[in-house]
């Protein structure tokens, strides 16, 4: 899809639809493709694949538009379902202030011949160029206050910190992925229980693995099928899928190398030894999720600090097993202390304090997934 940038909004344009983010409030707005002709001067930044969502780390700084940049293709689950991983993120502020360079892919239709997309110069006939008054030339050129120079040099260096940990998040760690059209966040078992559940793609989804729900939430509130196109669910955790072939009668080098071996005659490899796909999915939690050492044990919800949900899935002659597997931090209220190896547990609250969300995780536990084995 196309991104481009307007006087005051980001625009993304796929086909006959758009999608405009204000960078002035944040604010999202469905609309259609044509009225991008309505756009102050649009320029063409370049392509993006997708929306993870916005987000406001810091108070005193604007929110942020992330966009998958670039993807990669890891496979494809039965059914033809291709999952990809998010490799690296376009991070626009929402703000009045010019976008970075985003290194994006060049849109063919826009930069025939052209290197990079111009950056927007404000026309000096603007209205708010001729709405300024002498009061406030003067106080445009009057010196500056020592105070709000220190100010806006450390509010610049947070948002520079801030801004180069999401990026080292999202392309040093290679744990967010997406498909657009299998639920990563379900195992098979539950989507099989609700195959005639005809809702779209993402409000199927398990919420405890729907990883940048509040980040796509000025979405997801629109309320109309529309908006549907634009909501990809996002996992944190792993995806490989390979395929493999199992000979279990397959002869030694030497065997075949010798000459008392009679030639065998070529024989389809799925006629014997069938092709299986294999899949391991590993889906972490958004709640209580954090820091090892620094997040653990239980809320008062009943969720576990770093929970993660893993599905072995294997895929042969149209059949499809699966086999699930959970783990997380001990569900009482304790912590550890230091960065030291093996630093000491500690009990926070007492038994009695502790018991009713013990229950209530297992209780959980034992409604989603049954029967337990550990």
């Amino acid at each position: 899809m196309e991104l481009f940038q307007a006087k005051d909004h980001y625009i993304l344009q796929q086909g006959e639809r758009a999608l405009w983010c204000s960078r002035r409030d944040g604010g999202l707005q469905l609309r259609p493709a044509t009225d991008l002709l309505l756009a102050w001067n649009p320029i063409c930044l370049g392509l993006v694949e997708g929306v993870i969502g916005k987000i406001q780390l810091h108070s005193d700084l604007p929110w942020w538009l992330i966009l998958i940049r670039q993807k990669a293709s890891v496979g494809k689950l039965p059914g033809d379902h291709e999952v990809c991983k998010v490799t690296k993120i376009a991070v626009l502020s929402l703000s009045e202030m010019e976008p970075q360079d985003l290194e994006l892919e060049l849109c063919k239709k826009h930069h025939f011949g052209i290197n990079k997309p111009e950056k927007i110069i404000p026309s000096p006939d603007d209205s708010k160029f001729l709405l300024k008054t002498l009061t406030h030339i003067k106080s445009n050129v009057s010196a500056p206050n020592k105070k709000k120079v220190k100010e806006s040099k450390e509010k610049e260096k947070l948002e520079r910190r801030l801004l180069e940990e999401l990026l080292k998040m999202f392309m040093d760690s290679e744990s967010f992925y997406y498909s657009l059209t299998y639920d990563l966040t379900n195992s098979v078992q539950r989507q099989s229980a609700g195959e005639r559940d005809l809702r779209p793609l993402w409000q199927k989804v398990d919420d405890r693995f729907f990883w940048n729900k509040y980040m796509i939430q000025d979405l997801t509130e629109i309320g109309t099928p529309d908006v549907d196109f634009w909501i990809i669910p996002i996992i944190q955790g792993f995806v490989q899928i390979e395929e493999l072939v199992v000979n279990y009668n397959e002869s030694s080098d030497d065997e075949k190398s010798s000459p008392e071996t009679p030639p065998q005659e070529s024989t389809c490899v799925d006629d014997i030894h069938p092709r299986f796909l294999v899949a391991l999915i590993s889906r972490r939690s958004r709640h209580r999720a954090g820091m090892r050492y620094k997040r653990r044990g239980v809320d008062k919800n009943g969720n576990v600090a770093n929970y993660v949900e893993t599905e072995q899935l294997i895929h042969v002659h149209n059949h499809t097993l699966s086999f699930t597997q959970t783990r997380g931090s001990v569900p009482v209220f304790w912590s550890q202390v230091g960065y030291r190896y093996n630093p000491r547990p500690r009990l926070d609250k007492s038994e009695k304090e502790t018991v009713a969300y013990f229950c209530a995780h297992f209780e959980e536990q034992l409604k989603i997934y049954k029967k337990q084995e550990d």
